[in-house]
């Protein structure tokens, strides 16, 4: 997309952090946004804050983890804006620990936030993108952890990795619509989500993990770097259909020194005796795997 003005934005966990300051920048180049949060409260302020500054906004209470609450959303949307053309699936809330001390729950909650949320976001909007025919975008919030193995951030990891994955199989199918797909793969941002405990919902049963995690995950995500900059950059990702987007570039080498791993790997199977007695095989062209429907 290289022109935003009049077109309309909806972005999930949009009440704050990386969230509101994308709707502030999409907001700056003229668009339109829904915000959708699950706090009512935070939700009424971000949307006040951004009619203070003359963007046209509205707010919609929605639970990414619910297709029905999401597409319920997604309708409120259509309802007060007529179409969608940049859809952020952002949510997302984090929870780690030792070995064998997430709680199950724990394990039911990151996944369907993290990575439920934006299977829900991607299948209820893009049929709306699609129909009106004037391009669009997806940017999915992963993060740095959907590159490198975090050890006691398993959970994040585990959801941040599909969310790399699935975004990378859906970007082909969306741009023959003319949309674009954008992973966004932030590292530590200043943002609230070592409290994102405060949004767990009752049906994931009690808190039963010590706030331990909280409070290590504090010191480094309050030192991150602050959201306007993470908004900017997906911004020119936007424009430019970037597929990956990163904020902090100086973690090239931590994920140069994973993709070596792999590759030393490769470089072991080649001179493994154990498959020596294969026969040499063409490169499979992974985009003839993708399925059509009839």
């Amino acid at each position: 997309m290289k022109d935003l003005k009049g077109k309309v934005a909806f972005i999930t966990g949009g009440a704050s952090g990386i969230g509101l300051a994308m709707a502030r920048t999409f907001g700056r180049e003229g668009m339109s946004v829904m915000l959708a949060d699950i706090e009512p409260t935070a939700l009424a302020s971000a949307v006040e804050e951004l009619r203070a500054s003359q963007v046209k906004a509205e707010g919609v209470v929605a639970d990414v983890t619910s297709r029905d609450s999401l597409r319920a959303a997604a309708l409120e949307t259509i309802a007060r804006f007529g179409k969608v053309h940049v859809v952020c699936n952002n949510a997302g809330v984090g929870s780690g620990g030792p070995f064998g001390s997430i709680p199950e729950k724990d394990w039911a909650w990151v996944v369907d936030v993290n990575q439920l949320g934006v299977v829900h976001g991607m299948e209820i909007f893009a049929p709306l993108v699609i129909s009106h025919a004037e391009g669009g975008h997806f940017v999915n919030t992963a993060s740095m952890a959907g590159m490198l193995g975090v050890p006691g951030m398993e959970p994040y990891c585990a959801t941040k990795f599909a969310v790399v994955a699935m975004s990378e199989g859906w970007a082909p199918q969306m741009a023959a619509h003319n949309i674009g797909v954008s992973i966004l793969c932030p590292g530590f941002v200043k943002t609230r989500i070592h409290e994102s405990r405060r949004n767990r919902p009752a049906a994931y049963g009690p808190d039963e993990r010590p706030p331990s995690f909280d409070a290590q995950l504090s010191q480094p995500v309050l030192t991150g770097i602050d959201v306007g900059p993470v908004a900017e950059r997906v911004l020119e990702a936007v424009l430019d259909n970037d597929l990956y987007v990163f904020t902090h570039p100086e973690m090239r080498i931590a994920v140069e020194a994973r993709f070596q791993a792999i590759m030393a790997a490769f470089d072991k199977s080649e001179a493994s005796p154990a498959l020596k007695s294969l026969s040499a095989r063409a490169v499979p062209d992974v985009g003839t795997l993708v399925v059509s429907p009839e």
